[in-house]
């Protein structure tokens, strides 16, 4: 009886789901927010949403602010990150990724009126670039638009704010955040000045779900629901629910 026991226990065991933890930022629109009915909501959300289910898990989101993620995941607060975090060498020291769930590019945004007319160091010399801090966007304006004086802020929502009231002449981000904000009463005040391609050694190959080190197990079930959801056509439902072109970028070659 005792062997019987013993083996039930083990079968229910195995079939009891994966129960994960996944923060988001909430505050990176279309990414990741909280939408009119205090719900999180987002391209983020929903792709983590669709991984879930590929890998029959039982997944519980909670949000946390970005410039906290690396140090919480390290301790072990949750079990991903998933908000549009770039892959970049930096960040590999301390966290591990997925492969890549999404990739697109950096861009600029600067008042209707404003004389700046270009993305090239020229163009933003003696300029104002807010930029969300501890992100791709301000590692690259501090190395390139070393003659402008770059101003971070905790959230993307900040850096707005400063931008449609003129206290910052530009601000650097994702070009589909920048985009999709332009389209909002809070965003007529400015435009999209232009994009540029991806710097690798900055940028990186583009954006993953974040792990503490160590667990490649799960990370391995990530990668597989990524390509899955990648070729069952659930990436492309999620995808046209928030752009009109596929964020995922090039194929990469395996």
């Amino acid at each position: 009886m005792t062997g019987a026991i013993s083996l039930s226990a083990t079968a229910a065991q195995a079939q009891e789901p994966l129960k994960l933890t996944i923060a988001t930022e909430g505050a990176y629109p279309p990414f990741n927010f909280i939408n009119a009915a205090g719900e999180l909501s987002g391209f983020d959300v929903d792709i983590g949403r669709a991984l879930c289910e590929e890998m029959k898990a039982e997944c519980k989101f909670i949000t946390i602010e970005w410039d906290g993620a690396i140090p919480s995941l390290q301790a072990g607060k949750f079990d991903a990150f998933i908000a549009s975090m770039s892959i970049t060498p930096d960040r590999q020291k301390q966290v591990d990724f997925s492969n890549k769930y999404y990739n697109t590019p950096p861009g600029l945004a600067a008042p209707k009126n404003s004389d700046i007319k270009g993305t090239t160091k020229e163009d933003l010399a003696g300029k104002t670039i807010g930029v969300q801090i501890s992100t791709t966007h301000a590692n690259y304006a501090e190395k390139t638009f070393t003659d402008s004086t770059i101003k971070s802020y905790p959230t993307a929502e900040e850096y707005r704010l400063d931008l449609a009231n003129g206290r910052l002449d530009a601000a650097s981000d994702d070009s589909v955040t920048l985009s999709q904000w332009l389209k909002t009463e809070d965003g007529a005040c400015c435009e999209m000045v232009g994009t540029w391609p991806a710097v690798p050694e900055i940028h990186g190959p583009g954006a993953g779900v974040a792990f503490k080190k160590g667990n490649p197990e799960l990370i391995a079930k990530f990668n597989a629901a990524i390509k899955a959801i990648r070729t069952n056509g659930k990436y492309k439902e999620v995808n046209d629910k928030y752009f009109d072109f596929d964020a995922y970028g090039a194929e990469i070659k395996e």
